[in-house]
């Protein structure tokens, strides 16, 4: 079966081939990195089933009520959907939001993977990555213990996200689904000055580091040193925490990115108005369209092309910021970040009347505080954490999670990282590898549930409180409702389905051409490329085009919006639909699985030669066992060719040692 892009049609498989398939194709959950089964809960969303949603959800990524709120979003930028002509991406994290909204009415404790190993594990820090690792290694079967700084766990789910995006009950709650499965926090442990790291590997069988990143950058400007100067994570934890902050009247944010959009929006709740200066274009800013759209609809300047050069007093001796100096820029090459490079143009400089600046411009891992013994075994020859997002280091059993390893990012890639390192921390513990990344493939599916119609319904809004509602705790978006959530989620084209031609089968009718609702998504083709490993790289489009004047029919998943239209107009049922889905799953669960079911077929010019054909395979695999046979098919007479006899078979391969 050269053609077929998956190695079987149904089970498990992990063959590059299938890995690839996954890639390739689900460009959304290849995009988050926590894997987050993303069509598949949509799909759930989709048939009213919130709560099946939610706990994909949970699986996949450990805080879907959070992240329904706040996450950065990689899977809507990859999607589809929003590709130029086809409009807006499906909204994946209005979605998410909308599956813990209607679906999770009680607390969800999963059931762990692993009975107890009786292994212990210490985490440094009680943030996102912390309490994913902490999650992760608990469903494993090892007794996590996560050691906070502060006085309560969440990190920059509740120090540095504003209450008014993120209510403080939701992170609560899904903080104690995770204590529920037997994970301790304690919380106001200041690790480095109440114990260090090398008496907690004494004590503990594995220690993890998923401290974030807390060490500000402060922009090395003139006039540093004067008042009124803040970081802005310092500035939302003390609003956050007491819901005030003396910032006076006139603030400027400096920074493009979350952080700078939380900074400004919670100043104008303070009472204070507030600006935000950044130095390159609205396209390179690092934050979603909907953050820039609540901005100005928040009625807060934002000001592009500009760069910070001085902090400058008022001149009469006080030691105050009164003034803030920035230069006009314009874009040139990019920079290592892909984004293209702020360059200053001379003579446009200009001044800012200032009562506090808010630098939202990044933050560091500190390493000061790990242990003499222990931070030539972490970090590099400059003393910064190593390169290349580690999650072990050069200590036996001391790991790192999150960003005190891949540097400041999003929740959802603390998330994933954390996720990996729990994965290692697991196999050093017991010393095997016990989850495993599958292709999970479904067959004998006949209908998809979308209809071409639903790839013309517009994008749904998230709907928000009035502005003369808003407050420094009441959340701003209201979330969807049920039927927005329904309408939403029709819009996804549910790319774990994947339609696939036999060509052994296909009389080549083109009844599947004549219903086809897009140009390219099923095309005749003279051959497919291949890698060297089997995988499907590309085809080459049919010279003549007339039918049995090509060799192939293929359906490019690229192009196809899984509205089955083909498949119900197939007269011999040479269509076939897979689920297709990156799962991770147990190693024992996985090695279980028999030989899945496959298909061949036999051809003659009768019915006789036919079955001749399928006799003298069978006589040659002794490894065989047929589940069904098909009734033969015979094509109509084509000139100057006669008439051709198809005899489709099920079978399976008896497992063997050898195999």
């Amino acid at each position: 079966m050269p053609h077929f892009s998956l190695t079987r049609e149904s089970g498990f498989a992990n063959h590059p081939k299938d890995m690839d398939w996954l890639r390739t194709n689900i460009p959304c959950q290849a995009a988050c990195p926590a894997h987050t089964r993303i069509p598949d809960y949509l799909g759930e969303i989709n048939k009213g089933n919130y709560a099946e949603a939610y706990f994909i959800n949970l699986v996949d990524n450990v805080f879907p009520a959070v992240l329904g709120r706040v996450c950065s979003r990689p899977c809507e930028d990859v999607c589809r959907h929003g590709r130029e002509g086809l409009g807006e991406p499906v909204a994946i994290c209005f979605s998410k939001r909308a599956a813990a909204d209607h679906g999770w009415d009680k607390l969800v404790v999963l059931e762990p993977l692993y009975p107890k190993t009786g292994k212990t594990v210490a985490i440094i820090g009680g943030g996102p990555a912390g309490l994913a690792a902490a999650r992760e290694l608990a469903l494993y079967g090892h007794t996590p213990t996560v050691f906070e700084k502060h006085s309560s766990p969440g990190g920059m789910m509740n120090q540095g996200i504003p209450e008014f995006r993120l209510p403080r009950d939701v992170i609560e709650k899904e903080i104690e689904q995770i204590r529920r499965l037997g994970v301790e926090i304690l919380c106001n442990q200041n690790i480095g000055v109440d114990t260090t790291i090398e008496e907690l590997m004494k004590s503990y069988d594995a220690v993890i580091i998923a401290a974030g990143t807390l060490a500000p950058n402060i922009l090395d400007l003139p006039g540093k040193d004067l008042g009124g100067i803040k970081h802005g994570l310092d500035f939302l934890l003390e609003a956050n925490e007491t819901g005030k902050s003396e910032i006076g009247q006139r603030v400027i944010v400096v920074g493009g990115g979350f952080t700078a959009m939380d900074c400004a929006r919670t100043a104008i709740r303070l009472g204070s108005q507030s600006s935000v200066y950044y130095r390159r274009s609205r396209k390179e800013m690092s934050v979603t369209k909907d953050e820039i759209d609540e901005l100005i609809h928040e009625k807060i300047p934002l000001e592009l092309m500009v760069g910070p050069m001085a902090y400058l007093a008022n001149g009469n001796g006080t030691d105050n910021v009164h003034h803030m100096r920035f230069i006009r820029n314009e874009l040139g090459a990019p920079d290592a970040s892909g984004r293209r490079s702020p360059v200053a143009v001379k003579g446009s400089e200009f001044d800012v009347d200032v009562d506090t600046v808010l630098l939202a411009t990044g933050q560091w891992q500190d390493t000061t505080w790990l242990d003499k013994s222990i931070a030539p075994k972490v970090l590099d020859k400059n003393g910064w954490i190593r390169k290349g997002k580690p999650v072990t280091t050069d200590q036996p059993g001391l790991f790192l999670a999150g960003d005190y390893s891949i540097g400041a990012s999003t929740l959802i890639e603390a998330i994933g990282h954390a996720k990996q390192c729990a994965r290692a921390v697991d196999e050093y513990l017991v010393g095997e590898a016990r989850v495993l990344d599958v292709a999970e493939i479904s067959g004998g599916i006949t209908d998809t549930g979308r209809v071409p119609e639903m790839d013309d319904v517009p994008r749904q809004g998230n709907p928000a409180i009035p502005l003369d509602k808003r407050s420094l705790r009441a959340e701003v978006e209201t979330g969807y409702t049920r039927q927005l959530a329904n309408r939403e989620t029709m819009r996804c084209y549910l790319c774990h389905f994947k339609f696939e031609i036999d060509n052994d089968i296909c009389i080549y009718c083109e009844r599947c051409l004549e219903v086809k609702p897009h140009d390219n998504c099923i095309v005749r083709v003279d051959d497919l490329l291949y890698a060297d490993d089997g995988r499907i790289t590309g085809h080459v489009p049919a010279q003549d085009k007339r039918p049995h004047h090509y060799p192939l029919l293929y359906i490019d998943q690229d192009n196809c919006t899984r509205c089955g239209r083909c498949e119900k107009v197939c007269p011999v049922e040479c269509i076939s639909i897979q689920k297709v889905t990156h799962n991770t799953m147990r190693t024992c669960d996985v090695a279980k699985v028999q030989s899945p079911t496959k298909n061949w077929t036999f051809m003659g010019t009768t019915v006789a030669d036919a079955k001749g054909a399928m006799v003298k395979w069978l006589a040659a695999r002794d490894d065989v066992v047929v589940r069904r046979e098909y009734a033969p098919i015979e094509t109509p007479p084509v000139p100057g060719e006669g008439r051709t006899v198809f005899i489709r078979i099920e079978f399976e391969e008896r497992i063997t040692a050898s195999n």
